[in-house]
């Protein structure tokens, strides 16, 4: 493991002076520095956690978040956790405790902005629920919705009434919208994966970046902090149970399908013949992780063991394993890394941590091999550059920056 540390920090060091100097977003998107995602807010996450941890100056780390800060931070009603001022709060919320002078006012003009949106967008999102209409990936997602600012007020507001709010709301999506179809969960949304209405009638989806395990994994981060409302316990019960339901049971382990149709519904049986690639975003690896947290939340040692147990035989089938084809944090290695490394440190079982080698080994390997990703956190060389970190220094974030995929 320390030849395997040891490339992965030569790694780091070569993808941080390709990302050395800032550069502006293209003319016609002048948002996009401010985007978590794929903007200079997510590559700043990067030399934040670097600088934390000792392995370069601030000098970087300022400059990239300068970058982000350049012009105006949009906080309208269509931002999230991974873009606008949410985004750029979490961002100088992750500076060093010795750098966070230089940057307390602008948190704080933009963390009053974040409560605010906060109480707009639940007003919004429960006027939803009063009508009777279905939701939206972009009302309760983590990428933009209300479970992605949740995650942002856990680390900065847990006792807020807006994350209060939040898990209240988060309470109400887990009851279905009409008592006449109780099969039908109240987080069914009216498009498809693409957020078009090509999929007649919505869907259910499971996903941690865009379903129901999104919701699952912060009420379960707040629930096992104290941070509790009335209703939170028996909502992490319906989401666990729901996951049970959909669980297919196979010869190389359990696994979930990434969405649920009305035909699926009424048959009992998803439409999904196998398992996708295991990543975070969808697949088994954050769905386990999610279920896992719940567990440990409530205080269930058999459920637990079994999330774990799933995790452990999706880890140990090369077929799965296959399916991953790049080193993004989003949907490719280094996300399964930091998932998986997250599940081992709070695992019952010492199986989990004993699949971290092979996966570091993978990681390292096509990082080293393939050609440069796009520049970004979640689906490029920033975020694959930071789970690298987690690889090489064999231990958790200084920062803590992966508190935003809710891990």
């Amino acid at each position: 493991m320390t030849g395997m540390r040891e490339q992965a920090r030569a790694l780091v060091q070569a993808f941080t002076t390709t990302l050395a100097q800032p550069f502006a977003p293209p003319s016609d998107e002048p948002w996009a520095g401010q985007s978590l995602a794929t903007g200079a807010a997510g590559i700043a996450l990067l030399h934040i956690e670097n600088a934390a941890t000792g392995q370069a100056t601030w000098h970087r780390a300022h400059h990239w978040i300068s970058q982000a800060t350049t012009g105006d931070i949009t906080a309208h009603d269509n931002t999230g956790l991974y873009l606008g001022a949410p985004a750029i709060a979490y961002v100088l919320h992750t500076t060093p405790d010795s750098m966070q002078h230089l940057y307390r006012h602008a948190h704080t003009v933009l963390h009053d902005h974040v409560m605010k949106l906060t109480h707009r967008r639940v007003d919004t999102a429960l006027a939803r629920i009063h009508r009777g209409a279905q939701a939206t990936f972009a009302e309760y997602d983590t990428l933009y919705g209300l479970t992605g600012i949740g995650a942002y007020l856990l680390r900065n507001a847990p006792g807020s009434s807006a994350m209060e709010r939040v898990l209240r709301y988060l309470v109400s999506l887990t009851h279905p919208l009409d008592s006449r179809r109780p099969t039908t969960p109240g987080w069914w949304v009216d498009h498809d994966l693409r957020r078009t209405h090509g999929l007649p009638g919505g869907h259910s989806n499971l996903g941690v970046a865009h379903g129901i395990t999104g919701p699952l994994l912060l009420l379960a981060q707040a629930e096992r902090r104290g941070i509790q409302v009335d209703g939170q316990t028996e909502a992490i019960r319906t989401i666990c149970d729901h996951l049970d339901t959909w669980r297919q049971d196979t010869d190389t382990g359990p696994w979930w399908p990434e969405h649920l149709t009305h035909t699926d519904l009424k048959t009992g049986r998803p439409h999904q013949h196998g398992p996708a690639r295991p990543s975070w975003c969808y697949g088994t690896p954050g769905i386990t992780r999610a279920g896992q947290l719940a567990a440990i939340a409530l205080g269930d040692t058999a459920l637990q063991h079994i999330y774990e147990d799933a995790l452990h035989h999706c880890l140990n089938d090369p077929v799965q394993l296959s399916r991953v084809t790049d080193t993004s944090l989003c949907h490719g290695w280094a996300g399964l890394y930091q998932t998986v490394y997250r599940a081992a440190q709070e695992a019952h079982s010492p199986h989990l941590a004993t699949h971290l080698p092979d996966l570091a080994k993978f990681l390292i390997a096509q990082a080293g091999a393939t050609a440069p990703l796009s520049p970004g956190f979640l689906d490029g060389t920033a975020g694959c550059a930071l789970s690298l970190m987690t690889v090489s220094a064999n231990q958790a974030p200084a920062t803590e920056w992966d508190a935003c995929l809710l891990i």
